[in-house]
Protein backbone atom coordinates (compact mmCIF):
# COMPACT_ATOMS: atom_id res chain seq x y z
CA UNK A 1 0.00 0.00 0.00
CA UNK A 2 1.27 3.42 -0.82
CA UNK A 3 2.36 5.28 2.35
CA UNK A 4 0.25 8.85 3.57
CA UNK A 5 2.47 11.78 3.35
CA UNK A 6 1.97 13.33 6.60
CA UNK A 7 2.32 17.62 6.53
CA UNK A 8 4.59 19.76 8.97
CA UNK A 9 2.84 21.17 11.16
CA UNK A 10 5.47 22.56 13.07
CA UNK A 11 7.95 25.24 11.98
CA UNK A 12 11.38 27.32 13.26
CA UNK A 13 10.98 30.73 13.47
CA UNK A 14 14.82 31.26 13.52
CA UNK A 15 15.65 29.35 10.51
CA UNK A 16 12.32 27.55 9.04
CA UNK A 17 12.81 23.78 9.59
CA UNK A 18 9.38 22.19 9.48
CA UNK A 19 8.41 19.04 11.36
CA UNK A 20 5.10 16.95 12.70
CA UNK A 21 5.67 17.17 16.46
CA UNK A 22 6.58 20.33 18.47
CA UNK A 23 10.32 19.54 20.49
CA UNK A 24 11.86 22.24 22.61
CA UNK A 25 14.75 22.67 20.50
CA UNK A 26 15.27 22.99 16.66
CA UNK A 27 17.72 20.25 15.39
CA UNK A 28 18.76 22.96 12.25
CA UNK A 29 19.94 25.90 14.22
CA UNK A 30 19.76 24.67 17.71
CA UNK A 31 17.73 27.54 18.94
CA UNK A 32 15.59 26.46 21.79
CA UNK A 33 11.78 27.55 22.12
CA UNK A 34 11.61 28.33 18.54
CA UNK A 35 9.37 25.65 16.86
CA UNK A 36 6.15 27.02 17.33
CA UNK A 37 2.48 25.56 15.35
CA UNK A 38 1.78 26.77 12.09
CA UNK A 39 -1.28 28.87 11.62
CA UNK A 40 -3.69 27.78 9.10
CA UNK A 41 -3.75 30.22 5.92
CA UNK A 42 -6.85 30.46 4.48
CA UNK A 43 -6.40 33.63 2.30
CA UNK A 44 -4.32 35.34 0.44
CA UNK A 45 -3.39 39.34 0.16
CA UNK A 46 -4.71 41.05 -2.46
CA UNK A 47 -2.78 44.11 -4.25
CA UNK A 48 -4.89 47.46 -3.01
CA UNK A 49 -6.81 49.72 -5.86
CA UNK A 50 -4.23 52.45 -5.23
CA UNK A 51 -0.90 53.33 -3.55
CA UNK A 52 -1.15 55.63 -0.88
CA UNK A 53 2.48 57.08 -1.45
CA UNK A 54 3.08 57.03 -5.54
CA UNK A 55 6.19 55.77 -6.51
CA UNK A 56 9.28 58.27 -7.22
CA UNK A 57 12.09 58.56 -9.59
CA UNK A 58 15.29 57.97 -7.20
CA UNK A 59 16.38 61.68 -8.51
CA UNK A 60 13.39 63.24 -6.83
CA UNK A 61 13.54 61.51 -3.85
CA UNK A 62 14.14 63.80 -0.55
CA UNK A 63 17.38 62.63 1.22
CA UNK A 64 17.45 65.80 3.34
CA UNK A 65 15.34 63.97 5.95
CA UNK A 66 17.40 61.59 6.85
CA UNK A 67 20.81 63.37 7.64
CA UNK A 68 22.83 62.75 10.75
CA UNK A 69 22.00 64.81 13.79
CA UNK A 70 24.82 64.37 16.33
CA UNK A 71 24.41 63.53 19.72
CA UNK A 72 26.92 65.62 21.44
CA UNK A 73 28.69 62.21 22.57
CA UNK A 74 31.83 62.30 19.86
CA UNK A 75 32.71 58.40 20.14
CA UNK A 76 28.92 57.61 19.77
CA UNK A 77 28.73 59.86 17.02
CA UNK A 78 31.93 57.94 15.68
CA UNK A 79 30.36 54.26 15.47
CA UNK A 80 27.25 55.56 14.59
CA UNK A 81 28.62 57.26 11.15
CA UNK A 82 27.83 60.61 12.19
CA UNK A 83 25.05 60.72 14.85
CA UNK A 84 21.36 59.51 14.65
CA UNK A 85 19.46 58.89 11.49
CA UNK A 86 16.04 60.43 11.83
CA UNK A 87 13.45 57.23 11.13
CA UNK A 88 16.54 54.42 11.89
CA UNK A 89 16.05 51.60 14.72
CA UNK A 90 19.10 50.60 16.84
CA UNK A 91 19.93 48.25 19.27
CA UNK A 92 22.06 48.74 21.51
CA UNK A 93 23.38 44.99 23.68
CA UNK A 94 25.93 44.29 26.00
CA UNK A 95 26.48 42.37 29.03
CA UNK A 96 24.83 43.12 32.69
CA UNK A 97 26.36 46.33 34.40
CA UNK A 98 28.55 47.13 31.49
CA UNK A 99 27.10 50.65 31.25
CA UNK A 100 24.05 50.71 28.58
CA UNK A 101 21.81 52.48 30.36
CA UNK A 102 24.33 54.90 31.48
CA UNK A 103 25.38 55.85 28.05
CA UNK A 104 21.89 56.38 26.32
CA UNK A 105 20.52 58.27 29.62
CA UNK A 106 23.73 60.38 28.74
CA UNK A 107 22.91 60.16 25.11
CA UNK A 108 19.51 61.62 25.69
CA UNK A 109 20.42 64.06 27.84
CA UNK A 110 22.97 65.47 25.17
CA UNK A 111 20.46 65.06 22.30
CA UNK A 112 17.89 67.00 24.31
CA UNK A 113 19.77 70.09 25.31
CA UNK A 114 21.57 69.92 21.63
CA UNK A 115 18.30 69.66 19.77
CA UNK A 116 15.71 70.98 22.36
CA UNK A 117 13.17 71.84 19.90
CA UNK A 118 11.85 68.55 20.06
CA UNK A 119 11.45 66.39 23.46
CA UNK A 120 13.45 62.77 24.18
CA UNK A 121 11.39 60.07 25.27
CA UNK A 122 13.07 57.59 28.03
CA UNK A 123 11.33 54.24 28.44
CA UNK A 124 12.04 52.00 30.64
CA UNK A 125 11.34 48.58 32.14
CA UNK A 126 13.46 47.73 34.71
CA UNK A 127 13.59 50.43 36.80
CA UNK A 128 11.02 53.54 38.08
CA UNK A 129 11.25 57.07 36.74
CA UNK A 130 12.92 57.85 40.59
CA UNK A 131 15.60 55.45 40.08
CA UNK A 132 16.50 56.62 36.65
CA UNK A 133 16.29 60.51 37.83
CA UNK A 134 18.66 59.33 40.64
CA UNK A 135 21.08 57.91 37.97
CA UNK A 136 20.42 61.09 35.86
CA UNK A 137 21.70 63.66 38.79
CA UNK A 138 24.57 61.51 39.70
CA UNK A 139 25.93 61.91 35.96
CA UNK A 140 25.04 65.11 35.35
CA UNK A 141 22.04 64.35 32.89
CA UNK A 142 18.95 66.52 33.79
CA UNK A 143 17.18 67.98 30.86
CA UNK A 144 14.13 70.54 30.50
CA UNK A 145 13.16 68.39 27.31
CA UNK A 146 14.10 64.79 28.63
CA UNK A 147 10.65 62.44 29.35
CA UNK A 148 10.84 59.65 31.85
CA UNK A 149 8.26 56.83 31.85
CA UNK A 150 8.63 53.24 33.87
CA UNK A 151 6.28 51.15 31.07
CA UNK A 152 6.59 47.37 30.79
CA UNK A 153 3.18 47.24 28.20
CA UNK A 154 3.42 47.90 24.55
CA UNK A 155 0.27 49.86 24.10
CA UNK A 156 0.73 51.97 27.03
CA UNK A 157 4.47 52.69 25.70
CA UNK A 158 3.34 53.44 22.16
CA UNK A 159 0.53 55.89 23.77
CA UNK A 160 3.39 57.58 25.51
CA UNK A 161 5.03 57.73 21.96
CA UNK A 162 1.67 59.52 20.88
CA UNK A 163 1.22 62.16 23.09
CA UNK A 164 4.92 63.10 23.55
CA UNK A 165 5.71 63.00 19.97
CA UNK A 166 9.84 62.52 20.45
CA UNK A 167 12.64 63.07 18.14
CA UNK A 168 14.70 60.38 20.19
CA UNK A 169 12.66 57.38 22.03
CA UNK A 170 14.70 54.88 24.30
CA UNK A 171 13.46 51.94 25.61
CA UNK A 172 15.28 50.04 28.26
CA UNK A 173 14.85 47.20 27.33
CA UNK A 174 13.08 45.11 24.57
CA UNK A 175 13.26 42.09 26.73
CA UNK A 176 10.84 43.74 29.28
CA UNK A 177 8.41 44.93 27.06
CA UNK A 178 4.97 42.81 26.45
CA UNK A 179 1.78 42.86 24.02
CA UNK A 180 -1.54 41.88 26.01
CA UNK A 181 -2.43 40.91 22.68
CA UNK A 182 0.11 38.09 22.02
CA UNK A 183 0.66 35.24 23.83
CA UNK A 184 3.68 34.30 25.53
CA UNK A 185 6.05 35.85 28.46
CA UNK A 186 7.71 39.10 27.90
CA UNK A 187 11.04 38.15 26.72
CA UNK A 188 10.08 35.33 24.33
CA UNK A 189 10.35 34.69 21.00
CA UNK A 190 6.75 35.89 20.30
CA UNK A 191 6.58 39.10 22.34
CA UNK A 192 10.01 40.04 21.14
CA UNK A 193 9.05 39.79 17.74
CA UNK A 194 5.86 41.93 18.08
CA UNK A 195 7.65 44.45 20.30
CA UNK A 196 10.35 45.05 17.74
CA UNK A 197 7.85 45.26 14.56
CA UNK A 198 4.96 47.44 16.83
CA UNK A 199 8.99 50.16 18.00
CA UNK A 200 9.55 49.67 14.14
CA UNK A 201 6.53 50.69 12.82
CA UNK A 202 6.04 53.62 15.22
CA UNK A 203 9.77 54.71 14.35
CA UNK A 204 9.39 54.67 10.52
CA UNK A 205 5.20 56.15 10.53
CA UNK A 206 6.55 59.17 12.97
CA UNK A 207 10.41 59.57 11.26
CA UNK A 208 11.50 59.13 14.71
CA UNK A 209 14.96 57.99 15.72
CA UNK A 210 14.44 55.02 18.17
CA UNK A 211 17.16 52.86 20.29
CA UNK A 212 15.79 48.98 21.89
CA UNK A 213 18.56 47.95 24.70
CA UNK A 214 18.60 44.34 24.18
CA UNK A 215 19.77 41.78 26.74
CA UNK A 216 22.80 38.72 25.94
CA UNK A 217 22.89 35.48 26.71
CA UNK A 218 25.75 33.69 28.56
CA UNK A 219 27.35 33.25 25.52
CA UNK A 220 27.41 37.12 24.17
CA UNK A 221 24.93 36.66 21.58
CA UNK A 222 21.76 38.87 21.71
CA UNK A 223 18.92 37.38 23.08
CA UNK A 224 15.41 36.65 21.07
CA UNK A 225 15.08 35.32 18.01
CA UNK A 226 17.49 36.12 15.34
CA UNK A 227 15.44 37.90 13.31
CA UNK A 228 15.40 40.80 15.33
CA UNK A 229 18.79 41.71 13.89
CA UNK A 230 17.61 41.78 10.39
CA UNK A 231 14.99 44.05 11.32
CA UNK A 232 16.82 46.90 13.13
CA UNK A 233 18.81 49.38 11.11
CA UNK A 234 22.14 49.40 13.59
CA UNK A 235 23.38 46.85 15.78
CA UNK A 236 26.16 47.75 18.54
CA UNK A 237 27.75 46.05 20.94
CA UNK A 238 29.09 47.64 24.10
CA UNK A 239 31.78 45.42 25.28
CA UNK A 240 34.11 45.98 28.62
CA UNK A 241 35.78 44.23 31.53
CA UNK A 242 34.17 44.49 35.09
CA UNK A 243 37.56 45.27 36.38
CA UNK A 244 38.68 47.80 34.20
CA UNK A 245 37.08 51.32 33.41
CA UNK A 246 37.39 50.98 29.91
CA UNK A 247 34.82 50.92 27.83
CA UNK A 248 34.36 49.65 23.39
CA UNK A 249 31.56 50.21 21.37
CA UNK A 250 31.42 48.37 18.22
CA UNK A 251 29.30 48.67 15.19
CA UNK A 252 28.27 45.13 14.12
CA UNK A 253 25.96 46.28 11.89
CA UNK A 254 25.16 50.07 10.26
CA UNK A 255 22.97 50.78 7.17
CA UNK A 256 24.62 54.30 7.47
CA UNK A 257 28.10 54.05 7.85
CA UNK A 258 30.79 51.93 8.23
CA UNK A 259 31.42 48.98 10.73
CA UNK A 260 34.87 48.79 11.31
CA UNK A 261 35.35 51.54 13.71
CA UNK A 262 35.44 51.63 17.83
CA UNK A 263 34.57 54.05 20.14
CA UNK A 264 36.32 53.98 23.26
CA UNK A 265 34.73 55.19 26.93
CA UNK A 266 36.51 56.08 30.42
CA UNK A 267 33.47 54.68 33.46
CA UNK A 268 33.72 56.65 36.60
CA UNK A 269 31.42 57.62 39.30
CA UNK A 270 30.38 60.59 36.98
CA UNK A 271 29.68 58.46 33.96
CA UNK A 272 30.89 57.72 30.96
CA UNK A 273 33.73 59.66 29.45
CA UNK A 274 34.28 60.02 25.81
CA UNK A 275 38.37 58.92 24.97
CA UNK A 276 39.79 60.34 21.70
CA UNK A 277 42.83 59.39 22.63
CA UNK A 278 42.75 56.07 24.60
CA UNK A 279 46.35 54.94 24.16
CA UNK A 280 47.74 56.03 27.08
CA UNK A 281 45.75 53.16 29.51
CA UNK A 282 47.33 50.53 27.88
CA UNK A 283 50.98 51.38 28.06
CA UNK A 284 52.69 51.44 31.70
CA UNK A 285 53.57 54.60 33.47
CA UNK A 286 57.59 53.44 34.42
CA UNK A 287 60.39 55.34 32.93
CA UNK A 288 63.21 52.46 33.72
CA UNK A 289 63.87 50.14 31.18
CA UNK A 290 62.76 46.42 32.49
CA UNK A 291 63.20 43.31 31.05
CA UNK A 292 59.99 41.49 29.40
CA UNK A 293 57.64 44.70 28.12
CA UNK A 294 57.13 45.57 24.26
CA UNK A 295 55.11 47.87 22.34
CA UNK A 296 52.91 47.09 19.69
CA UNK A 297 50.16 48.23 18.32
CA UNK A 298 46.96 46.89 17.46
CA UNK A 299 44.29 47.93 15.23
CA UNK A 300 40.54 48.11 16.53
CA UNK A 301 38.51 48.12 13.38
CA UNK A 302 40.23 51.12 11.74
CA UNK A 303 41.47 53.01 14.80
CA UNK A 304 45.51 52.26 16.30
CA UNK A 305 45.54 51.88 19.51
CA UNK A 306 49.17 51.42 21.51
CA UNK A 307 49.26 48.39 23.97
CA UNK A 308 51.72 46.74 25.98
CA UNK A 309 53.08 43.11 26.50
CA UNK A 310 54.94 42.30 29.49
CA UNK A 311 56.80 38.68 30.26
CA UNK A 312 58.13 37.20 33.20
CA UNK A 313 60.14 33.80 33.11
CA UNK A 314 61.27 32.70 36.27
CA UNK A 315 63.07 28.64 36.80
CA UNK A 316 60.20 26.45 38.13
CA UNK A 317 60.93 22.94 39.63
CA UNK A 318 57.81 21.16 38.49
CA UNK A 319 57.65 18.89 36.03
CA UNK A 320 55.10 20.51 33.85
CA UNK A 321 55.73 24.33 34.32
CA UNK A 322 53.06 26.87 34.88
CA UNK A 323 51.76 29.15 31.80
CA UNK A 324 49.66 31.69 32.60
CA UNK A 325 48.30 34.37 30.34
CA UNK A 326 46.01 37.42 30.88
CA UNK A 327 44.51 40.00 28.20
CA UNK A 328 45.86 37.26 25.14
CA UNK A 329 44.88 34.45 23.48
CA UNK A 330 46.67 31.49 25.65
CA UNK A 331 46.88 28.90 22.77
CA UNK A 332 48.02 31.59 20.39
CA UNK A 333 50.92 32.31 23.46
CA UNK A 334 51.58 28.59 23.92
CA UNK A 335 52.18 28.38 20.09
CA UNK A 336 54.61 31.24 20.36
CA UNK A 337 56.68 29.87 23.27
CA UNK A 338 57.18 26.84 21.39
CA UNK A 339 58.63 28.58 18.69
CA UNK A 340 61.35 30.56 20.46
CA UNK A 341 62.04 26.75 22.06
CA UNK A 342 62.54 25.08 18.87
CA UNK A 343 63.24 27.80 15.88
CA UNK A 344 65.33 30.43 18.21
CA UNK A 345 66.91 28.16 20.53
CA UNK A 346 65.39 29.65 23.49
CA UNK A 347 65.81 25.95 25.55
CA UNK A 348 65.88 27.15 29.10
CA UNK A 349 61.78 28.05 28.39
CA UNK A 350 61.04 23.99 28.55
CA UNK A 351 62.06 24.58 32.18
CA UNK A 352 61.06 27.51 33.13
CA UNK A 353 57.59 29.36 34.24
CA UNK A 354 55.77 31.67 31.98
CA UNK A 355 53.19 34.82 32.52
CA UNK A 356 52.18 37.06 30.03
CA UNK A 357 50.15 39.54 30.33
CA UNK A 358 48.56 43.10 28.49
CA UNK A 359 48.74 46.52 30.72
CA UNK A 360 45.38 48.16 31.33
CA UNK A 361 43.07 45.46 30.94
CA UNK A 362 43.27 45.82 27.09
CA UNK A 363 42.38 42.17 25.38
CA UNK A 364 44.74 41.74 22.10
CA UNK A 365 43.20 38.93 20.00
CA UNK A 366 44.89 39.74 16.03
CA UNK A 367 47.64 37.99 15.08
CA UNK A 368 50.12 41.17 14.37
CA UNK A 369 50.57 41.03 17.99
CA UNK A 370 52.55 37.87 17.53
CA UNK A 371 55.89 39.25 16.97
CA UNK A 372 55.78 41.92 20.45
CA UNK A 373 54.68 38.82 22.64
CA UNK A 374 57.33 36.95 21.43
CA UNK A 375 60.00 39.84 21.86
CA UNK A 376 58.55 40.30 25.51
CA UNK A 377 59.43 36.46 26.57
CA UNK A 378 62.83 36.31 24.62
CA UNK A 379 63.76 39.74 26.92
CA UNK A 380 62.52 38.19 29.97
CA UNK A 381 64.06 35.00 29.26
CA UNK A 382 67.27 36.55 28.52
CA UNK A 383 66.91 39.35 31.30
CA UNK A 384 67.87 41.90 28.85
CA UNK A 385 65.51 44.92 28.15
CA UNK A 386 64.40 46.53 24.31
CA UNK A 387 65.53 49.53 23.37
CA UNK A 388 64.06 53.08 24.38
CA UNK A 389 60.66 54.22 22.39
CA UNK A 390 60.91 50.82 20.60
CA UNK A 391 57.95 48.87 19.22
CA UNK A 392 56.78 45.61 17.08
CA UNK A 393 54.30 44.19 15.09
CA UNK A 394 53.81 40.94 12.90
CA UNK A 395 52.35 37.40 12.54
CA UNK A 396 54.30 34.86 13.56
CA UNK A 397 54.12 31.70 11.92
CA UNK A 398 55.25 27.75 13.02
CA UNK A 399 58.08 27.89 10.74
CA UNK A 400 59.61 30.95 12.87
CA UNK A 401 58.49 33.61 9.69
CA UNK A 402 57.20 36.94 10.69
CA UNK A 403 54.32 37.61 8.13
CA UNK A 404 53.22 40.88 7.12
CA UNK A 405 50.37 42.48 8.85
CA UNK A 406 47.05 45.14 7.42
CA UNK A 407 47.20 48.60 8.46
CA UNK A 408 50.77 49.02 8.18
CA UNK A 409 50.98 52.96 7.24
CA UNK A 410 48.28 53.56 10.35
CA UNK A 411 50.19 51.70 13.21
CA UNK A 412 53.48 53.78 12.34
CA UNK A 413 51.95 56.37 11.70
CA UNK A 414 50.48 56.74 15.08
CA UNK A 415 53.69 55.59 16.48
CA UNK A 416 55.54 58.24 14.78
CA UNK A 417 52.75 60.68 16.34
CA UNK A 418 53.47 59.34 20.36
CA UNK A 419 57.37 59.80 19.80
CA UNK A 420 58.88 56.21 19.15
CA UNK A 421 61.47 56.30 16.68
CA UNK A 422 62.67 52.55 16.70
CA UNK A 423 60.32 49.75 15.36
CA UNK A 424 60.73 45.80 13.63
CA UNK A 425 58.02 44.92 11.29
CA UNK A 426 57.53 42.20 8.37
CA UNK A 427 59.70 42.40 5.63
CA UNK A 428 58.77 44.05 2.45
CA UNK A 429 55.93 45.73 4.15
CA UNK A 430 57.44 49.58 4.17
CA UNK A 431 57.19 50.94 0.79
CA UNK A 432 56.77 54.79 1.15
CA UNK A 433 55.45 54.13 4.74
CA UNK A 434 57.88 54.79 6.85
CA UNK A 435 57.86 58.48 9.11
CA UNK A 436 59.65 61.13 8.91
CA UNK A 437 62.35 60.65 12.71
CA UNK A 438 61.66 56.97 13.01
CA UNK A 439 63.94 54.29 12.38
CA UNK A 440 62.24 51.13 11.02
CA UNK A 441 63.88 47.28 10.49
CA UNK A 442 62.14 44.34 8.23
CA UNK A 443 63.02 40.88 9.68
CA UNK A 444 61.54 37.81 7.72
CA UNK A 445 61.95 35.35 10.41
CA UNK A 446 61.92 35.64 14.29
CA UNK A 447 65.67 34.47 15.28
CA UNK A 448 66.62 37.82 12.39
CA UNK A 449 64.55 39.90 14.80
CA UNK A 450 66.46 38.69 17.96
CA UNK A 451 69.62 38.80 16.32
CA UNK A 452 69.27 42.47 16.01
CA UNK A 453 68.01 43.06 19.24
CA UNK A 454 70.10 40.64 21.65
CA UNK A 455 73.65 40.41 19.12
CA UNK A 456 75.65 38.47 21.01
Amino acid sequence: MAKSKTTPKFECTECGWQTVKWVGRCPECQAWGSVEEKGQVTARTTAARSAAAPAKTIADVDSSVAEFRATGIGELDRVLGGGLVPGAVILMAGEPGVGKSTLLLQAASAVARTHPEQPVLYLTGEESAAQVKKRAERIDSLADKLYLAAESDLGQALAQIEEVAPQLTIMDSVQTLSSAEVDGAAGGVTQIREVTAAMIEAAKRRNMTTILVGHVTKDGNIAGPRMLEHLVDVVCQFEGDRHSRLRLLRAVKNRYGPTDDVGCFDLGEDGLTSLSDPSGLFVSAMTERVPGTCITITLEGRRPLTAEVQALVAESQASQPRRAVSGLDSPRVSMLLAVLQRRAKLTALMKSEAYVATVGGVKITEPAADLSIALAVASAALEKPLPNRFLAFGEVGLAGEVRPVSGLQRRLQEAARLGFTHAIVPKNTTDNAVPEGMTVREVGSLPEALALLFKD
